[in-house]
């Protein structure tokens, strides 16, 4: 087997430059890969492109990023939760895709595919449609949409073996598994990280094949997005 572990995440993002296309795993603020949006942060690098179905909020999440201006463009679905997001969006300072999610979910898949377009129904008629082929089927309009893809893929997963299969709990297994397959490179950040052979196959959602580099993270916050108590 290849042991695919690297020591941190701070080594697993070291040759992210500037201007990179991320694709970053996540619902709202479940099973978002926080340790490699730390290291990032730390890094010396602008002109973000990111793939993720949310922007974070301000103090947590990508919304991290975009404080420190390192991102040049958004591809999403949902962004109410970030006011910084709405700021820099309002301001002309960030380029922003809206995506209905759905879309956004099948487009990744398709990049992991490897299949360059495919007919949806979903924002015909509509300003997600402008510039796109529609085209008619059985009497009803689809809209052509192409493929996502990235330079990096960065996913968090509840537990993991060195030759990077990956096993998801919970609302975390989400975007993380179609993200994983459409990164040229696929990081992938843990909780657990066990030998080869101690994970059962049948458990297993992401094969180690679209994985290039796994670690075990650590001092996972978990914050909820939204908490709602009654009175």
């Amino acid at each position: 087997m290849i042991d695919k572990t690297v020591k941190d995440a701070k080594e697993a993002v070291a040759d992210i430059p500037s201007d990179s296309v991320l694709m970053m795993g996540g619902f709202g603020l479940c099973g978002i890969p926080e340790n490699c949006i730390q290291a990032l942060l730390e890094k010396e690098i602008k002109g973000l492109t990111i793939i993720s179905n949310n922007a974070g909020v301000d103090d947590f999440g990508i919304g991290l990023l975009l404080q420190k201006r390192m991102v040049r463009k958004m591809i999403s679905s949902y962004v109410g939760e970030n006011a910084e997001f709405e700021r820099q969006l309002l301001s002309g300072e960030l380029e922003v895709d809206l995506i209905p999610q759905g879309t956004l979910a099948e487009r990744v898949r398709a990049g992991g595919a490897g299949i360059p377009a495919f007919y949806t129904p979903a924002g015909v008629g509509t300003e997600v449609a402008q510039g796109k082929e529609v085209r008619e089927f059985d009497g009803k309009l689809y809209l052509m949409e192409s493929w996502l893809k990235a330079d990096f893929s960065i996913v968090k997963a509840w537990k993991g073996d060195s030759s990077g299969n990956l096993i998801f709990r919970g609302t975390a297994r989400n975007f993380n598994p179609v993200m994983a397959t459409a990164g040229r490179i696929c990081i992938a950040e843990v909780e657990e990280l066990v030998a080869d052979g101690e994970l059962d196959p049948n458990e297993i959602h992401t094969p180690g094949i679209f994985v290039q580099r796994i670690f075990q993270g650590k001092n996972y916050e978990k914050r909820i997005e939204k908490r709602t108590v009654s009175q």
